[in-house]
């Protein structure tokens, strides 16, 4: 369900292009990289920044599937039938 979904995202054109996460040849250490790279450039271009960092490794236990699910339809166009497979329903 993973492959198709993120193939249905990608081939529509859904995914941000800031998006790391499970995008071929995206990663942890791209994400990083560019942000880096922008503080760089902003420093260069005699800019002050900052950088807030958050650990949301328990976002989602909280996440009302229900609703979660009426947005995947809604915005995104699933279909019911295919949402509401187990494996993705109750991540």
């Amino acid at each position: 369900m993973q492959v198709r979904l993120q193939a249905f995202l990608a081939s529509n054109n859904l995914m941000p292009s800031t998006q790391s996460a499970y995008r071929q040849f995206h990663s942890t250490e791209t994400a990083v990289t560019k942000v880096y790279n922008d503080l760089l450039l902003a420093a260069d271009n005699g800019q002050v920044s900052a950088l807030c960092l958050l650990d949301l490794t328990a976002a989602f236990d909280t996440v009302d599937h229900d609703l979660l699910m009426l947005r995947l339809e809604r915005q995104f166009g699933l279909a019911a039938p295919a949402a509401k497979s187990p494996t993705i329903a109750r991540c």
